[in-house]
């Protein structure tokens, strides 16, 4: 048995209790997880503005340790240290065969409808969130959501490198592949902000402008690098970016998922500029470029949990904190146990801090 925090209903709280975990698999893993950040995708599920199957173990920005392997198991082996990832590959379809493997819809990385559930409690199935449900003491995943790491990492840093940090550090150096000098501005300093901040300083960037409405939080983001702030909600911020960087920005990165964020980040680009959406917005949102956006060459593009390449990004994310280069310590606000997770919910809710880690050791 083990323990997990179970959505039973959208809106409500979690609940904390006991289910049962399968035996591996031919390619699946079972892990012990050590530590697991509490993300707003989480936050979208468990107040019902995405539907989901329940009832729903969510958590999937996570670290652990590897207990047991499938037969089949190449990639990680038991007591391997390991960051799970959403973007679970299969390595035959088109997105992956092409170098896209976070587009991958992972449909061989998941039982058979008709298999037995890897979850269950009291007899019955219960749901995994992106292929992972990290709020729980132990994950059984497809070893293609998951990546073997430095010993040496810890654990609540390994952790966050599993969704903010591969996202918005994959944003910078996969999906718009900044050139040093290039000007980004960055709307939204929460996990995947920062970290998009933080590795826009690692590339080089000319300059790095951080719109958020919250002070403390364009505080953190001149820690990690910003080289200016501007307040997101202020009516001339989109003024404000273009005046700064001298005619608008080559890149504006949405980081929040809100239709107001998105925009700001077409209105502050200069011509040929990107536009990058990351955050989930809400299911009936709709971002766009005007005919003038268009004759101006400005595009506009969503990056998909950064368009990571798993199982080569992660570890040289680790290389980066290691050597000092990657500020994870600034991204996490607090560390709380599993018995806490709605406090922790609630608090992420009022956006007044980054990353808390449920840590179960």
């Amino acid at each position: 048995m083990t323990k997990a925090a179970i959505l039973e209903k959208p809106g409500e709280p979690m609940v904390i209790g006991e289910i049962e975990v399968a035996d591996p698999a031919p390619h699946e893993v079972l892990i012990d997880t050590k530590a697991c950040g509490l993300c707003h995708s989480d936050l979208h599920f468990i107040d019902g503005k995405y539907p989901h199957q329940l009832p729903l173990i969510p958590g999937h920005e996570a670290a652990g340790v590897v207990r047991a392997v499938g037969s089949e198991v190449t990639m990680v082996k038991p007591g391997d240290h390991v960051v799970t990832c959403l973007s679970a590959f299969c390595g035959q379809c088109e997105f992956c065969v092409t170098g896209r493997m976070a587009l991958c819809l992972g449909q061989g990385t998941r039982r058979a409808k008709d298999a037995a559930p890897r979850l269950s409690k009291d007899g019955a199935p219960v749901h995994q969130l992106l292929n992972l449900s990290a709020f729980a003491e132990q994950m059984l995943i497809h070893e293609h959501a998951c990546v073997a790491i430095d010993k040496d990492m810890p654990m609540d840093r390994a952790a966050v490198l599993g969704c903010a940090v591969t996202t918005g550090a994959g944003t910078i150096f996969n999906a718009i592949s900044l050139t040093p000098g290039e000007t980004v501005a960055v709307i939204g300093c929460g996990g995947v902000g920062l970290a998009a901040i933080n590795a826009a300083k690692i590339a080089g960037a000319g300059m790095i402008i951080a719109a958020d409405p919250l002070p403390e939080k364009r505080a953190l983001a001149e820690t990690l690098g910003a080289t200016h702030t501007v307040d997101a909600l202020a009516e001339d911020a989109a003024t404000q970016i273009v005046k700064l960087s001298g005619g608008g920005v080559h890149y504006g990165i949405e980081a929040v998922g809100r239709q107001a964020s998105a925009d700001l980040a077409v209105a502050c680009l200069r011509r040929g500029g990107t536009a990058v959406v990351l955050g989930m917005m809400p299911l009936d949102c709709k971002v766009g470029l005007g005919a003038m956006d268009l004759l101006g060459g400005k595009k506009l593009m969503g990056a998909i949990m950064g368009m990571n390449h798993f199982p080569v990004d992660l570890p040289r994310l680790v290389d980066f904190y290691m050597r000092g280069l990657l500020d994870l310590d600034t991204i996490i606000a607090e560390r709380i146990g599993l018995e806490d997770i709605n406090a922790g919910f609630d608090k992420l809710r009022e956006g007044h801090s980054a990353r808390s880690i449920v840590m179960f050791d």
